[in-house]
């Protein structure tokens, strides 16, 4: 719809499903420019799914067990997909051909739980296992190596803490927005932050009562930070700023317990969550809740204190994940079934945007013609204008450039600063105005 014509004053978050993708998806994540949806199958496979057509446009058929999880590049050329399979699949979207040319494989030695691409660069690749272990894959020649991210323990550790430490199995890991970071939740209530330069743990966040993190999400502007627990709760946080370590010098570790700004959850039903997602402006926070009967999608309003808003009832398919769209007031949620729901915020149009002084009639209201205005346009003049129209240059192959705003998804930083110089060398090819190859396929062929 043109933007133009929506109201700014009415609700900005979603509403009602707009449509559903019959994909037999376990999970569904928006690409950057939020055109495309990847939907992770449980048969090893993941649809790309156009939205403007509603029909699948890449088959990644590489793996041979369930797929885990599925990221994007910066600028939507790569795909990620990770499986039980042990493997890693990176696919490059600008290939003519589908499925999609294979641009990477990383192995490993156990199922993959998660994988992540790095903000800026998409040859850093962030890989958490099934036995609790966190990996930062760098495919990049000069920085080639894979490094395993490991709980530091402070000199005041005594021997009963420093057991209690090592019997923890890292749960969850995420990239923060900036890419500055790795954000790792334990299954002892515990978030450890590492560098991503230097793979040194910078900070260890004790957070009571919590139990075991299930998963972390963040706000893309600000520094808003929630996390999902065994306990049945999902927390937000406002996270402190951490010092830049010196590779090969000792850094001092930063311990604190940190106090959740609001705490959300069920206080009737005490249903679990399955997944919670941000907003694009960070101003909204939706959870799937893990309700074995219905399909419930919660919605806070963080501007207002964290007030709940609504609760979005999708049916009696059960809610399995939930993801929100980068750009716009909508979400993507799957259930169990394999479908995805698409939700949206229907918006009534301000038809007086076309014209100043064009008015809304409730009845019907005999027209007035004006003096000149039908009156028989000059056919030399008419004659001349088409022809100059004819001889502009016209793009049948390309299209509006839909550019990520790295700014709104706090990737741009400080010129200088060491964690981006080092996340910049050597960029890979995901670069901006790249575009999806139209593939045509036969009937017989058809998807």
């Amino acid at each position: 719809m043109n933007a133009s014509l929506l109201n700014p004053f009415t609700v900005t978050h979603p509403t009602a499903v707009q449509t559903s993708l019959v994909s037999g998806a376990s999970f569904a994540r928006f690409d950057p420019t939020g055109k495309f949806v990847a939907a992770g199958r449980s048969d090893g496979s993941a649809a790309i799914w156009d939205l403007d057509t509603r029909a699948v446009i890449r088959w990644c058929e590489g793996h041979v067990k369930a797929v885990t999880s599925v990221d994007w590049s910066r600028n939507s050329r790569y795909v990620l997909t990770s499986s039980k399979d042990w493997n890693v699949i990176i696919w490059d979207l600008a290939s003519p051909v589908d499925p999609p040319q294979r641009y990477n494989t990383i192995r490993f030695d156990a199922p993959v739980v998660s994988a992540y691409f790095h903000p800026r660069n998409s040859r850093i690749v962030l890989a958490l296992l099934s036995t609790g272990e966190a990996y930062v894959v760098d495919s990049r020649k000069e920085h080639r190596a894979r490094v395993e991210l490991c709980e530091t323990l402070g000199e005041d550790d005594d021997d009963e803490r420093a057991r209690y430490l090592t019997c923890s199995i890292m749960t969850t890991a995420r990239f923060d927005p900036s890419g500055r970071h790795v954000f790792v939740g334990t299954s002892t209530g515990n978030v450890l932050v590492f560098n991503s330069r230097t793979k040194i743990m910078v900070a260890r966040h004790r957070i009571s009562g919590a139990g075991s993190m299930k998963s972390l999400d963040f706000a893309k502007v600000g520094r808003r930070f929630a996390t999902n627990s065994s306990d049945r709760t999902i927390r937000q946080f406002i996270l402190p700023t951490y010092p830049s370590p010196i590779v090969g010098a000792e850094c001092a570790i930063l311990e604190t317990e940190l106090e959740p700004t609001h705490r959300f959850n069920d206080p009737i039903s005490k249903v679990s969550w399955h997944a919670m997602s941000y907003s694009p402006d960070g101003e909204w926070l939706a959870g799937g809740a893990a309700d074995p009967a219905t399909h419930k999608i919660y919605i806070w309003d963080i501007s207002n204190d964290g007030q709940f808003a609504t609760a979005l009832d999708g049916g009696r398919e059960p809610l399995i994940d939930i993801h929100w769209h980068p750009r716009a007031s909508r979400l993507a949620s799957t259930t169990n079934q394999g479908s995805v729901l698409i939700w949206h915020c229907p918006s009534p149009e301000r038809w007086g945007a076309f014209a100043g002084g064009f008015e809304e009639a409730d009845e019907n209201v005999m027209y007035e013609e004006g003096e000149s205005e039908f009156d028989i346009e000059n056919e030399v003049e008419l004659a001349m204008r088409k022809r100059l129209q004819e001889d502009e240059a016209v793009d049948i192959l390309g299209g509006v450039d839909d550019l990520v705003d790295h700014k709104m998804n706090g990737v741009v930083g400080d010129p200088g600063d060491e964690d981006f110089e080092w996340a910049d060398d050597e960029p890979d090819d995901d670069w901006q105005g790249w575009r999806l190859k139209v593939i045509m396929v036969d009937d017989d062929d058809a998807y």
